[in-house]
């Protein structure tokens, strides 16, 4: 061995991050008595799966009120009990609507509570940290803690500020967050409302947060916040375009607006609607980060340039409601992209098994998690880089794209061949378009990839203007 002492790590946090176990060491840690514990409870679970999955097999379950593979049809025997008992039609729909209504807030309220610590962890992963450690197991208790804090502060309300407008946009932007949900089918009886035109509910209702952001920014009598509005304004106008092209595109090749018929579409033909149009997933994607103001494209929030962009006047919990939004469009991004693109509640067969309602939800932890990594790898784009790829590169290809997918949806309907063959010939031409469309454009734009990046150059002194022009003149 080495006589040279060990040598620690220079902070803090950096000897505590090397003295964590690792997750073999802490499973070897564990006494002998979880242990047998921990089996018997896996040796209960296997014998309580195969118990399910004999009576799924015989079809015992199928449409039964306590089938929960469908927490559908626990509604539709509750309704179906209270008609058959006299209830008034207005009691009934009544009760259906609390219960959908429950499920979904619950829903919100509880990430609200938990998506704080789960991003913040995960981050802390991505960047060799810790996160939140210190209030409870884990730091499970942060949240609260924080929210707590936030309900504490004083609400200070600027001179000269319109009070009525003032206090209308924390409300306000949560009503898209909410109605989003609305259609959005978690299992094949379990929607809110499963409507005829439910992509163009989904585009009205994400622009209702445009309202909410200018209201913020101007009622506040701040020119940093109407900049902030503003700035955000043109940014989701602009990303609204290019979402609506996208869910054009999906549904003329499925030949429904409504979002169960397009999960039943994909779920019909085996295949995921992003295997098909590979760049209508790409641009919602990038799209829904701009209209959501997540990172690379929290421009409404630039804290380096604007502080907090269109609401740095709301203080307390008023500022917390516009900080929690953002959670909560995160996973209702993530709940849209799963049913347009992504297959939905159905998984080839798999939700005869599992709750379609968590397959999809974890389809939206995916996309989440996708989000989380983009946060905490890439920088924000400037204002004019943003708005530059909307309109020049974006909108135009997104275009292009419609045209020929109108064309593929018309030989769709007419050709009798196998739809494995048309259905794959078509993700071959879409991928082969958009590659091509993308290189294309990307040339005549101007964008190219730099070959031989400049050598960084030690500054040894401060020069300005003339010494950055030196460095850049080749030796």
């Amino acid at each position: 061995m080495s006589d040279q002492p060990l040598r620690r790590p220079a902070t803090p946090m950096l000897q505590q991050i090397a003295d964590r176990p690792t997750m073999r060491g802490a499973l070897m840690g564990v006494p002998l008595g979880v242990k047998v514990i921990g089996a018997l409870f896996g040796l209960a679970f296997l014998a309580l799966n195969a118990a399910i999955a004999y009576v799924v097999i015989d079809g015992q379950l199928d449409g039964e009120w306590y089938d929960i593979r469908d927490l559908g049809n626990a509604v539709e025997g509750l309704r179906g009990w209270t008609e058959d008992e006299g209830f008034h039609p207005g009691v009934i729909y009544g009760i259906s609507a609390l219960l959908g209504g429950t499920g979904i807030l619950s829903l919100v309220g509880v990430w609200l509570i938990i998506g704080p610590w789960v991003e913040r962890r995960a981050i802390a992963k991505f960047q060799v940290r810790v996160g939140p450690n210190r209030n409870g197991p884990f730091g499970l208790f942060q949240s609260i803690a924080d929210a707590l804090k936030l309900m504490q502060k004083e609400v200070i309300i600027p001179r000269g500020a319109d009070r009525f407008l003032y206090f209308v946009p924390p409300v306000m932007i949560f009503v898209p967050a909410l109605l989003g949900w609305g259609p959005i089918p978690w299992a094949e009886k379990m929607a809110y409302i499963d409507l005829d035109v439910g992509i163009l509910f989904t585009i009205a209702i994400s622009s209702l947060g445009v309202l909410a952001v200018f209201l913020a920014g101007w009622a506040s009598n701040n020119h940093y916040s109407l900049l902030g509005a503003m700035r955000t304004v043109a940014m989701m106008v602009s990303y609204e375009i290019p979402i609506s092209l996208s869910l054009l595109s999906v549904a003329m090749l499925t030949s429904s607006m409504r979002l169960s018929q397009i999960v039943a579409w994909q779920d019909h033909y085996h295949v995921w609607i992003i295997a098909i149009l590979p760049f209508a997933a790409f641009a919602f994607l990038f799209s829904s980060t701009a209209e959501i103001n997540r990172t690379p494209n929290d421009i409404g929030e630039a804290e380096s340039e604007i502080v907090a962009g269109f609401y740095t006047e709301y203080s307390g919990m008023k500022g917390g409601l516009f900080m929690a939004v953002e959670l909560g469009n995160a996973i209702l991004v993530g709940a849209l992209m799963s049913t347009f693109f992504l297959g939905g509640y159905t998984m080839f067969g798999l939700e005869e098994w599992i709750p379609g309602y968590i397959i999809l939800l974890t389809k939206i932890l995916a996309v989440y998690f996708l989000f989380v990594w983009l946060r905490a790898t890439l920088p924000r784009f400037r204002l004019d880089q943003l708005m530059g790829f909307a309109w020049k590169f974006l909108i135009p290809i997104s275009m292009v794209q419609v045209f020929v997918v109108a064309i593929e949806a018309s030989v769709f309907a007419r050709v009798t061949a196998p739809a494995l063959f048309t259905l794959g010939a078509f993700a071959i031409v879409n991928l082969s378009i958009t590659i091509l469309l993308v290189k294309l454009w990307a040339d005549r734009l101007g964008y190219a990839v730099i070959q031989h990046p400049t050598k960084p150059v030690l500054t040894q002194a401060v020069g300005g203007l003339r010494a950055a022009e030196r460095i850049r003149k080749p030796a």
